[in-house]
């Protein structure tokens, strides 16, 4: 079993832990701070809630994780070891001298810093050629990119098995061929940075504006495609030097304050650190995190199905594994209860296709599971209603795949209450693109206490709601198919 070890067990130390473990490693921490078990086990729990959501198959066995009171036992059998203790060079450099007395001269010792050069790093070292920048980025267990910086003292060879290492873990090594302060990315923060404190600085924007302003914007382009390929889209058929002979000259242009850092106040910090907190601070910063996570994987998922930028980073490490305009809310809305009720109108997305280039059958069952809970919603049982400890399970399911619906289209689920009494709901769906029968869904849903997780009686206001559509339906003509049996002949 390979082992890693983590020297500093910080947001970053914990992120690198996190990212070992799932990934099969045996984990061993050391990290004088008596906080230290505690910190990282939130962010483990953190990344066992979100990284194996990035694979479409199963990640390893989880490896062991064990706390040392010394940085020997924590370094010895270990064929990785990631330093991230804080950006203070003599420490880092007495730490590399402490290591290098106990561990393995074949072990790889990576850096999380941000801004120091491998070659500062090594400047006390014995074995400087161990020595190299692996700077990840937050949160480290779900971020691929990883800068990988040597110098000319490490060998191609130990390069290489850094390379082998990082992608083995998921990540994205980014060999900077050339060493610099703060490396590459970075050099990028810090220019927006800048700008982002002149701008608060001179009212322009508030610290929410400019975070609107990037996430909104120009944020999910980089996300996807980075800055040169971003401008090489926005130059059209020309391309590239179109863009640049447009928008060059503006480079002359008094745009920025680049090169003009503002005066680091205390008043400045005032001003941002009061904006920040008015922006954000009534969530605590694991809310943050949980949030800042789901969204990561859910447009890293995106990126998968396009095997593009980041996605195709996750589609290589998959590989290595093993590989919802007129909607009613509620039943006053309900034009004519005794029709079917319109619970689902959208367009069939791309990641809904499968490999003969139609919906995949999931996404049937996804469009009936959402149309079941729209009309959950029309007759009361909204997030408010759950909140309070009520809702629906289902219970039973039954699809018919009747024709077949391509990307773009317009589908449209109508449901029918063909029963409800007691603590059953038993519900008819049927999915049409344009006049065409796509599909059919019948659901039996149980009513629930969610603190007992039993079936329990409707709530008063969710019986009379559906008494009142089930009633008004019950003149309809039996549904053709309902309570069919699988493969039963039509």
């Amino acid at each position: 079993m390979a082992i890693a070890a983590i020297i500093g067990g910080g947001v970053i130390g914990g992120g690198w832990a996190a990212r070992f473990l799932l990934n099969g490693w045996d984990v061993r921490v050391f990290d004088p701070d008596p906080e230290a078990q505690r910190k990282i086990g939130e962010v483990l729990d953190n990344a066992r809630r979100s990284l194996p959501g990035l694979s479409d198959t199963a990640m390893p066995q989880e490896g062991k994780l064990s706390y040392h009171e010394n940085m020997s036992e924590a370094v010895k059998g270990a064929s990785w070891i990631q330093e991230s203790v804080p950006e203070r060079l003599e420490l880092k450099q007495k730490v590399y001298q402490t290591l290098q007395e106990h561990c393995d001269p074949e072990a790889i010792l990576g850096s999380s810093t941000s801004g120091f050069k491998p070659s500062e790093l090594q400047g006390c070292a014995s074995r400087p050629e161990q020595i190299v920048v692996t700077h990840p980025f937050n949160p480290v267990y779900l971020m691929p990119l990883v800068e990988l910086v040597p110098t000319a003292k490490n060998t191609p060879a130990l390069v290489a098995r850094a390379k082998e290492v990082l992608s083995g873990l998921g990540m994205f090594p980014l060999h900077v061929r050339k060493e610099i302060d703060a490396h590459i990315a970075d050099r990028f923060l810090e220019a927006v940075w800048r700008e982002a404190l002149w701008l608060v600085k001179d009212g322009v924007a508030t610290t929410e504006e400019i975070d609107e302003a990037i996430r909104m914007g120009f944020g999910i382009r980089w996300a996807q495609m980075g800055l040169f390929d971003t401008y090489r889209v926005a130059g059209g058929e020309a391309g590239m030097k179109h863009f640049m002979a447009q928008f060059g000259p503006c480079l002359k242009w008094p745009w920025t304050k680049l090169m003009d850092v503002p005066e680091f106040t205390d008043e400045l910090v005032d001003l941002i650190a009061g904006q920040s907190d008015d922006q954000s601070g009534h969530m605590s910063i694991r809310e943050m995190e949980r949030i800042r996570d789901d969204n990561v994987v859910s447009m890293m998922r995106a990126l998968k199905a396009q095997n593009f930028a980041s996605g195709a980073v996750l589609n290589a490490h998959d590989a290595k594994l093993s590989s919802d305009a007129g909607m009613v809310r509620n039943t006053s809305e309900i034009a004519d209860p005794s029709l079917p009720i319109v619970t689902q109108r959208r367009a069939v997305p791309v990641d809904w296709l499968d490999y003969n280039g139609h919906m995949t059958e999931s996404r049937y069952l996804q469009a009936f599971a959402d149309a079941s809970d729209r009309l959950m919603e029309i007759i009361g049982c909204d997030q408010e209603y759950i909140a309070t400890g009520g809702s629906f399970f289902t219970a039973e399911t039954h699809i018919r795949h009747i024709d077949e619906t391509h990307l773009g289209s317009v589908i449209e689920v109508k449901t029918r209450v063909l029963l409800a009494e007691g603590k059953k709901m038993h519900l008819w769906h049927e999915m049409y693109a344009g006049d065409k029968l796509l599909a059919t869904g019948e659901h039996i849903l149980i009513h629930v206490s969610l603190e007992t997780r039993r079936p329990a009686p409707f709530s008063p206001e969710i019986a009379a709601n559906l008494k009142l559509i089930s009633e008004a339906q019950a003149g309809l003509a039996a549904p053709e198919g309902a309570g069919r049996y699988v493969g039963q002949p039509r």
